[in-house]
């Protein structure tokens, strides 16, 4: 045994001496490295009920199970990372927000629990859900003087999906419901530049049921601040000193389409970032970019 390591130390020198290294990191290696140096930034802007050891290892696990996100721009990733962390959302299987790629670029998407979570901390809402809609279900809705909405899961064989609705429940006892058809949530998931990837097509009721509580949020008593965070949905950061850009910025400027869904997609303005915080950013995206990381 003794002679056998001996053998694979002798290797290793004799390999040293070559000038042979160790194989180069791969994708993976190098954003977990990257995410590691950026630890304590992320930290700064997390909530105090998350951990930013469970974000950065959650958000690297959501990287490598999608390659494609393996050859974004390492700052949109970064960006998108970040912009999880303000939110305080969580990215992956718990369907929070989502990281997936548009071109090179990491763009971040707020998934239904996102929208639901960030609804419930305006203050104002008792509670808020929402559901798919079967074929076979009983289901019947009225808008007017006196709305209602009534629903019975069928029990077996729910057919085919036909809509999804929302139900906002306020503290002062009153209540908002929303019900849209199918036709209507595949004009809006054809609007989305992910429609053909990500969410839409790994979890398409969850994101059916997001569009409709989207819908609806412009008709609840909910705060700036969680209409600024909902803005983000759907955003990039060219690179993670940057604001969060929509997606649909071409559009807008340009045609001025979808303005009723895609006006909430726009950030607002966010502050100045916190002192020194940008400077380090800065950083350590130029040492990355000098292969430093």
């Amino acid at each position: 045994m003794a002679v056998k390591n001996e053998g694979k130390l002798t290797s290793k020198l004799q390999d040293k001496a070559k000038g042979t290294n160790v194989a180069p990191p791969t994708p993976a290696q190098t954003i977990g490295a990257y995410l590691q140096k950026m630890a304590p930034e992320i930290e700064k802007a997390l909530p105090k009920h998350m951990d930013v050891d469970r974000l950065t290892r959650i958000s690297l696990t959501t990287i490598r199970t999608n390659p494609a996100l393996m050859n974004c721009s390492m700052p949109s990733l970064l960006g998108a990372v970040m912009q999880a962390a303000q939110l305080g959302l969580e990215p992956g299987l718990l369907g929070h927000c989502y990281i997936i790629p548009y071109g090179k670029e990491a763009t971040f998407i707020i998934g239904y629990k996102g929208m639901i979570d960030l609804a419930r901390r305006s203050g104002n809402i008792k509670s808020i859900y929402a559901h798919p809609v079967y074929e076979n279900d009983e289901f019947s809705y009225k808008y007017g003087l006196n709305p209602d909405l009534q629903h019975t899961p069928a029990m077996k064989e729910r057919g085919e999906f036909i809509g999804a609705y929302a139900v906002a429940h306020f503290n002062d006892g009153g209540y908002q419901f929303e019900f849209m058809p199918k036709e209507e949530i595949e004009k809006r998931k054809l609007r989305s530049k992910s429609y053909s990837k990500g969410p839409w097509q790994t979890d398409y009721e969850e994101m059916a049921m997001k569009t409709v509580v989207r819908h609806m949020f412009k008709f609840l008593p909910i705060s700036i601040e969680v209409m600024q965070s909902m803005a983000q949905d759907e955003t990039v950061r060219k690179d993670i000193t940057s604001e969060p850009k929509s997606v649909y910025s071409d559009e807008i400027e340009a045609e001025g389409v979808f303005a009723e869904d895609i006006r909430m997609d726009e950030p607002a303005p966010a502050g100045k970032q916190p002192e020194g915080e940008e400077d380090e950013l800065a950083k350590v995206a130029k040492e990355f970019d000098e292969g430093k990381l």
